[in-house]
């Protein structure tokens, strides 16, 4: 479940790169939660 939605937050991420449209810092709070979460599914 974490894995599937960090790996949906990081595509959101990349296409806000993408499409140069971001919301402030919100798409970068989006690619370190996703990073975060991550990091937990791999460490447990």
């Amino acid at each position: 479940m974490l894995y599937t939605i960090a790996v949906i937050m990081l595509i959101l991420w990349v296409l806000g790169l993408v499409s140069s449209y971001t919301m402030g810092g919100f798409i970068h709070i989006l690619l370190v939660i996703a990073i975060v979460m991550i990091l937990v599914r791999v460490i447990s």
